[in-house]
């Protein structure tokens, strides 16, 4: 059954310490910033954060990772010129960081969502990214093995939630929200809003409601939605 919280701190008020969560957004494009400052205020730390970045600027992510809340991070852009908490905390060794190709980062959270158990990519092949998997030629190309990525919870943002958990998104902000929420044990999203039942057309939803476990609404900010975030 789908729980509409009462805020984003009832939303994610019982991750633990040493939790697993995926973090959704492309940069800060359907980032869900409001869930990520809420679970700066909870306080669990030492966790392993999935992500497509490893932050930007001075909120959100970057500033989960400022405050060393994270233990590990698993992403395939760790490095862009606004990206300086990640840089200080990997270069005093005080983040664990493991690089995966974007594509592969995205086959292995659809393929834990999709319950495969592992899957043959040819990218990757020969390089630091392979070492210590198994290869294997298949039709004379050479692959390596990749497997999923499992989480306690993934925090995810989407533009509209029905009673019942089904999701719309908006425009570039899309991007990893569905197959995050297929990967993991507990699924939290912010919303702009939740609407009755029936009310968002079913051949428009996304991400249907049997994915997520609890939504919180959050007022829009402005200048992220005409940005498509």
């Amino acid at each position: 059954m789908l729980q509409v919280t009462e805020s984003t701190a009832e939303a994610v008020q019982d991750i633990p310490d040493g939790a697993t969560v995926m973090i959704g957004g492309f940069g800060t494009a359907g980032q869900p910033v409001e869930l990520i400052d809420a679970l700066i205020a909870q306080g669990a730390t030492d966790l392993t954060v999935i992500n497509n970045n490893a932050g930007n600027g001075d909120v959100g992510l970057a500033e989960l990772i400022r405050l060393g809340r994270v233990r590990r991070i698993v992403c395939s852009f760790p490095r862009q010129k606004d990206s300086w908490h990640f840089d200080a905390k990997y270069l005093a060794g005080e983040i664990e960081l493991e690089v995966v190709p974007q594509g592969n980062l995205a086959e292995r959270i659809r393929a834990a969502g999709a319950g495969i158990g592992a899957f043959f990519t040819p990218t990757g092949f020969g390089t630091l990214l392979a070492e210590g998997k198994e290869t294997r030629r298949i039709d004379g190309r050479d692959y390596v093995l990749e497997h999923p990525i499992h989480a306690d919870f993934a925090l995810i943002k989407a533009l509209r939630a029905d009673r019942v958990g089904n999701l719309v998104y908006r425009k570039t902000a899309r991007n990893f929200g569905p197959i995050m929420a297929t990967a993991a044990r507990t699924t939290v999203v912010q919303v702009s809003e939740v609407v009755e039942t029936g009310a968002i057309d079913p051949e428009v939803v996304i991400t249907p409601g049997v994915y997520v476990n609890r939504v919180a609404v959050v007022e829009p900010t402005p200048a992220h939605e005409e940005a498509g975030q």
